[in-house]
């Protein structure tokens, strides 16, 4: 950040076997800018979401199964989470306030969360172009948003259960928000994604990618990225698509 603060984004991501799927599950929390200890409040919402996901995987659960009311507890053990660290450190539970955004894929079947601004854009393939999941969450000002320690998270809580296989996704924190989405239509700027995408498709094997992660970092530090923008910076590229496709 241009600021000279400590990155307050924080992402977790996990790939988690069921009995009978594999389900790839990506979080990005991003911590408010006023909040005094926002980057810890991200770091640990993105890892307690995570471990609720895998305690109801491990469980039984299905994705099938995932409805508005199971996916609000999360939220709530979130919120509990960040409530529990600020009493123990005498802080206020605002200055761990941070936004969440979380996509669960299946095979079959995707799950998406968010609260607060930032995105999920996904794609069926080049055909199919790019499009948004949720639009970022803006408040009635500049630069507000929702925060999961709200008291209202449940109610502002965005969810969706998509019984369809999503081939690719991308999910990004508000810093670059403007780089990607227009606001005026309300739509995704597609060249973007597809200029992105195909060095994740030519990846050999699945899983994370050490070396094309250190290359995307150095591209969202780079002059022409941070000329436009001075907040941080995350953004988190999924694919199952077999390279031999045109890109």
């Amino acid at each position: 950040m241009a600021t000279g603060l400590p990155c307050q984004d924080s992402l977790a991501h996990a790939v988690i076997e069921t009995l009978d799927d594999t389900v790839l599950v990506a979080v990005v929390c991003d911590g408010a800018g006023s909040a005094a200890h926002s980057d810890v409040g991200s770091w640990l919402a993105a890892k307690t979401f995570i471990e609720c996901i895998e305690v109801f995987l491990s469980d039984g659960g299905e994705l099938a199964a995932l409805n508005r009311s199971v996916v609000a507890g999360w939220i709530a053990e979130v919120r509990a989470a960040l409530e529990a660290t600020a009493k123990d450190s005498g802080h206020a539970a605002r200055d761990y306030a941070c936004t969440l955004l979380a996509a669960l894929a299946g095979s079959t079947m995707t799950a998406f969360v968010q609260v607060g601004d930032g995105a999920i854009v996904v794609s069926h393939g080049e055909e199919d172009g790019w499009s948004y999941v949720f639009w970022p969450q803006h408040g009635e000002y500049a630069n507000t948003t929702n925060f999961v320690v709200a008291p209202n998270v449940e109610d502002v809580m965005d969810f969706e259960l998509a019984p369809r296989r999503i081939d690719e996704f991308a999910i990004f924190s508000d810093g670059i928000e403007k780089l990607v989405l227009h606001d005026a239509t309300r739509t995704v700027h597609e060249s973007f994604f597809r200029n992105m995408f195909p060095p994740v498709r030519k990846l050999g094997a699945p899983g994370l990618d050490a070396e094309l992660s250190k290359g995307l970092e150095r591209y969202l530090s780079s002059p022409v990225i941070c000329e436009r923008t001075d907040d941080d910076k995350t953004l988190v590229l999924a694919s199952r698509r077999p390279p031999s496709e045109p890109a």
